[in-house]
This record gives structure tokens, C-alpha cells and sequence, in this order.
């Protein structure tokens, strides 16, 4: 259903391979055409803020010379912590879509709730747990295997 996912998902295991925690994210234009791409990349950036989804949209906004991505969609395989889920607004973006959930600390439906505050000034369609399943198993053998 959602095949930018697969992208998504294989930016995630190139993360992981890597040493980042796995965390995939694809932009996608308002033809569905792959705008960016990226991976987690906090460690090797010595950036906290170099979550997958932050990447992905800075990198699309390059490409469409624009700071605003209205018509076009975040896909990611982890739900966006409140850092990026605020990212999202802020760009934009039209329609969010989500693999795994993370209770502990997603910023759209667990947590700071970022798109419910008053604050946010743009709140994007919202698609949650699109494989899931998949999603969780990549980032659970990435914490097994640390441990």
C-alpha cells in the first residue's frame, strides 16, 4: 500500500549497519516521486538533531528551493519524536505516514502529542502504523543486539 516504506525501511538497515539507532524516512512529492531519502545519522554527524525525518525534509526543501513542503508526504519507519514531529508542522508537510509506534518517545500519538497542541500551527494528515510489524522487529534486534 505504501511502497515508499520499503525505501524507508532500507534507509533504516543502512542506518543500522552503520551503528545508528535504525530510522528510515523518504519525502516524497505531490507525484509520489522520491524528493529525499535518509537514515539516522546522529552518531556519525556528532548531531542530535540528525534524526532521519530532519535529514530527509532539509534535503527536500533544498531540492524544491522552497521551506515549505505543502504537498508533499514524510514517510518514516518509526513515529516521529517530538523534535521532528514539530519539523513536520513546520515544513509543512501534507500527509504523514508511520511505521512502528513508540510509546516512550513519539511526539504524534504518544508523548507531547505535538499536532494536538494549540501551538502547532499545521497539523498533517496522519497514517500510523503502516507495517508495523517489520518496523518493530528491525528496531528491536538493533536494541537486542546492543545489549
Amino acid at each position: 500500500m505504501f511502497p515508499a516504506m520499503d525505501i524507508a525501511l532500507g534507509e533504516a538497515r543502512a542506518a543500522a549497519a552503520l551503528g545508528e539507532v535504525p530510522v528510515g524516512a523518504v519525502v516524497l512529492g505531490p507525484d509520489g516521486a522520491v524528493l529525499a531519502r535518509a537514515g539516522n545519522a546522529v552518531e556519525a554527524a556528532h548531531d542530535a538533531s540528525a534524526h532521519a525525518e530532519i535529514l530527509a525534509l532539509r534535503a527536500a526543501a533544498a531540492v524544491r528551493g522552497d521551506a515549505r513542503l505543502v504537498d508533499c508526504d514524510l514517510v518514516v519507519t518509526l513515529e516521529p519524536c517530538p523534535m521532528c514531529a514539530q519539523a513536520v508542522s513546520l515544513f509543512r508537510i501534507r500527509r504523514l505516514i508511520f511505521g512502528a509506534y513508540d510509546p516512550k518517545g513519539g511526539g504524534v500519538e504518544h508523548g507531547a502529542r505535538v499536532f494536538n497542541a494549540a501551538s502547532c500551527h499545521h497539523r498533517p494528515e496522519i497514517i500510523g502504523g503502516v507495517r508495523e510489524t517489520e518496523c518493530s522487529a528491525l528496531l528491536r534486534a538493533f536494541f537486542a543486539a546492543l545489549r
